[in-house]
């Protein structure tokens, strides 16, 4: 807003973020480079109204976002509805190998998927020691972004505004078709074109 002169209240800019953040994020589906075929998985806390509750994130092997869920558990069926919306993601191509912790919600859901054939069968699983450092790391993109804004009060908030940190951040680690990393103006110009503003 700075950038166009208009000087806001904060409460407007957490309005704009649960309004547009989601926008953002189902214009970028289909405009991402395909992620690599190694995926680092991992679930992190993060607190909504006082409660902990579980964001399941992956990562590929070039740190780019593969995908996130949101989930008041942290069990099978959580792991294994994540596992399909990154499948189903478009932007995704078929995973390889699957990095992850020895968490043992996802060798269950990984083999459920198998037997639904919606994993292939030579997709390996790695729970080497510090195979996961990558998405550890990530996460404290989105924790710190969370804490700044105070948490959200309902899990319907939560994700869409997780909705728009995952997407800002996939322009900033320049997931977007045709971006660079090393341009600095690239987030502000890609969300005015996805959002259209003149």
């Amino acid at each position: 807003m700075a950038e166009r002169g208009l000087m806001v209240d904060h409460t407007t800019v957490w309005r704009c973020c649960q309004k547009y953040g989601p926008v953002i994020y189902h214009r970028l589906r289909g405009k991402l480079k395909y992620t690599t075929t190694t995926w680092h998985i991992d679930e992190t806390y993060v607190r909504i109204a006082g409660r902990w509750v579980y964001l399941f994130r992956a990562v590929d092997s070039h740190g780019d976002t593969v995908d996130f869920y949101l989930s008041e558990t942290r069990d099978r069926e959580a792991a294994k509805t994540f596992l399909q919306k990154a499948l189903s993601n478009p932007d995704n191509r078929t995973p390889r190998v699957l990095c992850m912790d020895r968490c043992r919600i996802y060798p269950a859901a990984i083999r459920d998927l198998r037997a639904e054939g919606r994993l292939p069968q030579r997709c390996r699983r790695r729970t080497k020691r510090y195979a996961n450092n990558r998405i550890e790391s990530d996460h404290r993109n989105v924790k710190r972004r969370l804490r700044a804004m105070q948490g959200p009060r309902t899990m319907p908030t939560a994700h869409r505004v997780i909705q728009g940190i995952e997407a800002v951040h996939m322009i900033r680690k320049a997931q977007l078709l045709g971006s660079q990393r090393t341009n600095p103006a690239t987030t502000s110009i890609a969300v005015t074109l996805l959002l259209k503003i003149a």
